[in-house]
């Protein structure tokens, strides 16, 4: 490269020390601000047929030039796409929470809505129907069961000094959209910690036998009273749907030992139970017996002084009787009483006047013979009897008894 070139030809040309082009100056400000207002006039229209204008290097150029009604026009549409686009929509079981520069204004309700655009005015959707639920002790759908975290949640201590494994879930919704976004920092995690606390307040003071037997419900109306309460002073807008007791059950490392005391505790109530159902069985039948042997011992009263009253009656009539004829009551009281007394014997002693021999006649067994034969006998004729062939001794005795009857 010749070193007389001209500046022209130098411009074209690469620099031989530094190998690079010249810069190019930056553009004209003024000239981008004319291009853009020229692109503008012949978008809405304005200044078709306007005369040349000199420029800025004193030249004329032709071309439409900005009008103030076209720039009225523009902020108009500005302006009116700027209001439109307060318009918002909320959808049912939402809350629309509008701010004013940061700071609560209203609270809307499903439906079209307007307000200020930003920056003025800005909204936040809050979804007040959606069931959210919290798990205490326990992660649903993970294997984290045996993590430390969720053990640590798990394992609280009763009022009779044992630890018990006790897994919570607890289902809510926002009941204050309001309360819920500006009043506690983190709603959820002041829930699950409030729940934790609730929890473990209501274990404390209950027994274990009373938990993992028939106090579940008792547990999980307290939890949820007190949870709901612990919210409504925190101001945490949320409100408690439901509280379920997944389980609840002693630590793994002395279940076999807990297997084993439900065990005896459940022979002990099968022993009382049977115990109960035999007691049940002999009460009632010695109470049976009881009252029949008090019934018939006032019977045997009633028949004794009945018995009693008709015989003192009896003497005092057989005592009239006495002092009006009394050898002939005598000697009749002596033969009934002999009657009474002889009439049950079934032996008869005869004694023969004169004589050394008693002679005793089994009239008892007589009689059995006689029934025996009477039975044996009943639908054949007998025949007739003879009589039997007596000694002189026999007849006269009879004779002397025949007398003596």
């Amino acid at each position: 490269m010749s070193w007389d070139e001209s500046d022209k030809d130098k411009e074209n040309k690469k620099d031989p020390w530094s190998g690079r082009k010249k810069e190019q100056s930056p553009p004209d400000l003024d000239e981008v601000i004319r291009s853009m207002q020229k692109k503008l006039s012949m978008l809405f229209g304005g200044g078709a047929k306007n005369p040349k204008r000199p420029n800025g290097n004193g030249a004329k150029t032709s071309g439409p030039a900005p009008t103030g009604f076209n720039f009225t026009v523009i902020i108009v549409v500005a302006a009116l796409v700027w209001l439109a686009s307060g318009i918002y929509i909320i959808d049912e079981g939402n809350r629309g929470v509008v701010l004013r520069f940061g700071k609560y204004l209203e609270t809307t309700m499903p439906g079209p809505h307007w307000r200020f655009p930003r920056p003025i005015d800005s909204t936040l959707i809050v979804n007040v129907d959606q069931q959210r639920f919290i798990e205490v002790g326990y992660r649903s759908g993970t294997n984290q069961q045996s993590s430390s975290g969720v053990r640590k949640e798990a394992l609280m201590l009763t009022e009779d000094e044992n630890i018990i494994d006790v897994r919570l879930a607890v289902q809510y919704k926002v009941k204050n959209a309001q309360d819920y976004l500006f009043n506690v920092r983190g709603p959820d995690v002041t829930l699950k910690q409030a729940t934790e606390s609730a929890l473990r307040s209501v274990i404390g003071k209950s027994k274990m036998d009373f938990v993992l037997t028939e106090g579940r419900s008792d547990v999980v109306a307290n939890v949820e009273t007190e949870l709901q309460k612990m919210l409504d002073d925190y101001g945490t807008g949320l409100q408690v749907s439901s509280v379920n007791l997944v389980e609840a059950q002693p630590p793994e490392e002395v279940q076999g030992a807990f297997s084993d005391a439900i065990k005896a505790r459940e022979d002990e109530q099968r022993f009382i139970n049977e115990s109960q159902a035999y007691s049940n069985e002999v009460i009632p039948k010695a109470r049976g017996a009881g009252s029949r042997i008090v019934q018939e011992a006032e019977a045997y009263e009633q028949r004794v002084v009945s018995e009693a009253s008709g015989d003192a009656s009896r003497f005092d009539q057989l005592l009239v009787e006495y002092e009006l004829a009394p050898e002939v009551t005598r000697k009749r009281l002596y033969l009934e009483t002999m009657e009474d007394v002889l009439g049950s014997s079934k032996k008869v002693i005869m004694d023969v006047k004169g004589g050394n021999n008693l002679m005793y006649l089994p009239i008892d067994k007589l009689m059995q013979s006689s029934n025996e034969k009477s039975s044996t006998n009943r639908f054949i004729t007998p025949p007739e009897k003879t009589a039997p062939e007596t000694s002189g001794r026999d007849t006269s005795y009879r004779d002397r008894a025949g007398r003596g009857r």
